[in-house]
């Protein structure tokens, strides 16, 4: 097998594997599967978390991970895809960091790894075995590669900054919170 259908192959491998783990992760929140809260139940936990207002929250975190978890997959938008499940994951990570790097400890070890294997497919391509390289890659040009991860970054930045503020505001308040208790 010649190296090039190699590394094709391991894009696939690859692609699949983290794809279909976002994809079930953001269906856990968007509709419940797998033992996951749904919507109404992320929107609750979001907001403990510091995620204002819970439930677009929700929303937009189900979607960068199932949305981009299975663009992932099918090596579709694949710059798209991996920005948008990165900076999904940058929310998760944010969360998780507080127990360190671990994930055995709580740490954010797992949602920065799943983040980190989105971005890297989403700047590498998908290889030869996707629909990116049928469609000629219409939807995985450099300069979109450039602007979806621009994009993600900003947006990335602004909800995490807002979480930021939304804990202080909740702590000077003298309300606590138990938003680093809770996963993501």
């Amino acid at each position: 097998m010649p190296l090039t259908h190699r590394k094709d192959l391991g894009l696939l491998a690859l692609r699949l594997g983290t794809g279909g783990v976002l994809l079930a992760h953001g269906a856990q929140k968007l509709f419940g599967w797998f033992g996951g809260a749904g919507i109404e139940g992320t929107a609750q936990a979001m907001e403990h978390m510091g995620f204002t207002p819970g439930r677009e929250s929700a929303v937009a975190a189900g979607l960068g991970e199932a949305g981009g978890g299975a663009l992932l997959a099918l090596g579709l938008a694949t710059p798209a895809a991996g920005a948008a499940a990165a900076g999904a994951m940058a929310g998760a990570a944010s969360v998780h960091a507080p127990a360190g790097f671990f994930a055995q400890g709580g740490g954010f070890e797992y949602p920065a790894f799943l983040g980190f294997v989105a971005a890297c497919l989403g700047i590498s391509g998908p290889g030869r075995f996707s629909l990116d390289h049928a469609t000629r890659h219409r939807l995985d040009r450099p300069a979109t590669v450039v602007m979806a991860f621009a994009l993600s970054a900003a947006a990335a930045t602004v909800v995490l900054n807002r979480r930021a503020a939304t804990l202080a505001a909740a702590e000077a308040a003298g309300q606590g919170s138990d938003a680093d208790s809770r996963t993501a």
